[in-house]
């Protein structure tokens, strides 16, 4: 067996198809706004980089200023109604298997997402998951978020080890892997708009019963 590597998970896109509640969260905020609804997709292309960007990236399309006091109640109400929106989420098949895989292998887990930390052990604890993981960093944990490498390195620094795995699914997720220096596992079935192998990853899985063998062949 492989000797323990540290495998660092993005969570949305990743390990769970959260889109659904973001979508939905997204319409009240909006309704409250008294504007107008978006559709799923467009939604779905604006996660990625924490719920500021998103409700940026909404109100952008929507040709509004993304600095004032609807910005900032919209980011309120937004944290609010997600912090429980778990409803709609699913986990990608196969997840559960690789955890328990992972963890009895000996492997310290983690998670660095752009989602905040409350509604990330939130969701963990639903599945009953949230036991696996020995880190969890959030978009609010630090005053940076991915792509910044900060939140990232800060995870690697607290589980320990010699070595280390990122674990995502887009383009913020294979930036900060690279700018902090770290070798990429990319999932091809998340929230990337670019080709998996544009992406730099160290490897790329299409189900996750997949990864644990690749992670045991790369860090023999």
């Amino acid at each position: 067996m492989a000797d323990p590597v540290g495998v660092i998970f993005d969570l949305d896109g990743t390990l769970i198809d959260s889109a659904p509640d973001i979508h939905a969260t997204a319409q009240k905020v909006l309704a409250a706004e008294g504007l107008p609804a978006m559709d799923f997709a467009t939604i779905k292309g604006f996660i990625g980089a924490g719920v500021g960007t998103l409700i940026a990236r909404m109100l952008t399309a929507l040709d509004r200023d993304v600095t004032g006091a609807q910005a900032d109640r919209m980011f309120t109400q937004f944290i609010s109604l997600y912090e429980e929106a778990v409803d709609l989420t699913t986990l990608y098949p196969g997840v559960e298997h690789l955890l328990d895989t992972l963890s009895t292998r000996g492997h310290r887990l983690a998670i660095c997402t752009n989602k905040p930390e409350a509604p990330t052990r939130a969701v963990l604890r639903h599945f009953g998951l949230l036991h696996h993981f020995l880190v969890v960093v959030g978009g609010d944990t630090l005053p940076q978020r991915k792509p910044d490498p900060a939140p990232l390195r800060l995870a690697a620094r607290l589980l320990g080890g010699p070595r280390w795995l990122f674990v995502g699914d887009s383009e913020v997720d294979a930036e900060t892997a690279r700018t902090a220096a770290l070798p990429f596992a990319l999932f091809s079935g998340g929230y990337r708009k670019t080709a998996p192998q544009l992406l730099g990853a160290t490897m790329i899985f299409d189900h996750h019963a997949e990864l644990a063998g690749q992670i045991d062949a790369q860090f023999p």
